[in-house]
Formats: structure tokens, sequence, C-alpha cells
């Protein structure tokens, strides 16, 4: 039996969205990879991220949410586990009781820095061959595409 020749009918343009799939997915695996050796999972830690990168190490909810693209309800359970964990607190916002904010805990901070060694290694295998400026032309473009297309909606 003979190996059957692939011949892609796909565009140039879905050539290109695809690889970006294939460049992001493969990253989220070996970040999750990563992390599971602290019990994390790949949201929990971008959730630590956003969180250690926030004032005062806390942010709100609905923030978080907006930052990472989380929903509400997968934020909740990302936030509750973590919190089991002593990795964050979750309190009522002091102007409105509706509002959780979150704030990462000592223990927190602790994880990310043991982790941020492995994580740079990591990011710097996808993008070790290209210069500064070679990267910062193709973020420039990947977020000319994200505002381009944010609020559309494709039309079937």
């Amino acid at each position: 039996m003979s190996d059957s020749v692939y011949k892609s009918d796909m565009s140039i343009d879905e050539k290109v969205m695809m690889a970006i799939v294939r460049v992001a997915e493969g990253f989220k695996k070996n970040s999750s990879a990563l992390v599971s050796k602290w019990g994390l999972t790949f949201s929990q830690y971008n959730l630590l991220r956003v969180l250690d990168a926030s004032q005062d190490g806390q942010n709100t909810m609905k923030n978080v949410n907006r930052i990472m693209l989380v929903s509400s309800a997968n934020m909740t359970g990302i936030a509750k586990r973590l919190e089991r964990n002593g990795f964050i607190v979750r309190t009522n916002h002091p102007d409105d009781d509706r509002l959780k904010r979150l704030r990462i805990t000592p223990a927190g901070v602790q994880v990310l820095k043991a982790i941020s060694d492995l994580k740079e290694r990591n990011v710097k295998r996808y993008l070790m061959k290209y210069s500064d400026e070679e990267k910062s032309a193709l973020l420039e473009t990947l977020r000319e595409i994200l505002k381009q297309t944010r609020h559309k909606q494709p039309h079937m």
C-alpha cells in the first residue's frame, strides 16, 4: 500500500492562519507541560501572571476575564482552585459586593519565580533565530490582524 499524497486546497491566507494556530497550540502544550510540574494548568499560571503584573498584585475578576479572554464561569473555577492551593485570595470589591477582587499571595509569587527560567527558555525556543526588529514587526502585524478582526463577525 503506497502512501497517499496530501495536497492542501487552502488559500495562502488560510495557510498563514493555520500556521499561527499550530504554533500557538504547540506553545500552549509545551507551556502546560512545564507548569503542570507545579500543579498548575496553563490558565491558572496565566491568571497568576496577570495578577503579578497588576497594581499591588490584585485586580477584579472582570478585568482578568477581559485580559485573559476567559468566560466568567471558567474564571470562577480557575480562581477557586488557585485559592484552595493558597496562590490567590478572593474577596468582595470594597465598592461593589457583586465584583470579586483577586490578589496573588506570596506563595503565588514564589511559584511564578520558580517557573520563570524554564518559562523563558520555552518562549525563546520559538523565537531565538529572529532579531528584535523581526519580532517587533511580527508582533505589530499580529496586533493589526487582531484589531482589524476584533469586532467583525464572519460573513456566512
